[in-house]
């Protein structure tokens, strides 16, 4: 089943969508409710070209990554010990965004999803501390790769990385997974199977699990919703 949302900051029950993953469409993609959003493991994804409004996704089985878990192959350690690259975190959000947005034409494919209004959005949740990035710089000081996402409970939810050199989205991958380790952070959501990922690390969990590790009060609150949704 697939939901009408209106101005109201709520969202249905994730178990009712379909099971692609698509539960809603309409809404905004305001601050306020993109963080209701992602408390639930539910992401805006749709084609800006052709969907007026955004569309919202939950799927009951996600792809993660557990920080401890990452993978990382004898070629990306040989990468790693040339020093040839430098990574930094949350200094060029804007560049990885629009990298994310721009890279190999992805902007003009059809239903190329990270257009102006994403953009937008995502910008303010990062100038509000809610979202960040990972950039991977050459020795010329380009930026030639990185990976973006919001920042939700002690996870991090992964959406969209890039890049203009071979394995420098990985790079950022796995200085993001070795941070997150560090701090306690509990798992990179990846929102989709990549070959790539799942040679990373990636694996599936339930729903059930996802949320009980992102939010275990809002969990309980999910369990035992109203006829009202998913609210603050």
């Amino acid at each position: 089943m697939v939901f009408q949302l209106s101005e109201e900051l709520v969202f249905p029950d994730p178990y009712l969508g379909e099971e692609d993953g698509l539960l809603a469409i309409g809404g905004d993609l305001s601050e306020e409710r993109l963080l209701l959003a992602y408390s639930y493991g539910i992401f805006p994804w749709f084609s800006f070209r052709d969907w007026p409004h955004p569309a919202w996704y939950c799927p009951l089985k996600r792809f993660v990554i557990f920080p401890e878990e990452i993978h990382i192959s004898h070629s990306m350690r040989t990468m790693m010990n040339k020093t040839t690259y430098r990574v930094s975190f949350n200094t060029d959000f804007d560049g990885v965004i629009e990298g994310c947005s721009q890279v190999d034409g992805r902007y003009y494919q059809n239903g190329a999803w990270l257009g102006e209004e994403m953009i937008t959005a995502y910008r303010h949740l990062n100038r509000q501390g809610y979202a960040s990035s990972v950039e991977v710089w050459n020795a010329q000081n380009e930026l030639v790769g990185g990976l973006y996402g919001v920042l939700s409970g002690p996870c991090f939810i992964g959406e969209s990385m890039f890049s203009r050199v071979p394995n420098a989205s990985k790079l950022a991958l796995i200085h993001l997974a070795k941070l997150l380790q560090r701090l306690g952070g509990k798992f990179i959501d990846c929102q989709l199977e990549t070959a790539h990922l799942k040679s990373m690390g990636g694996r599936f969990i339930s729903y059930d699990d996802y949320l009980s590790i992102l939010n275990p009060r809002g969990y309980a609150s999910l369990r035992h919703h109203d006829e009202h949704g998913l609210q603050e």
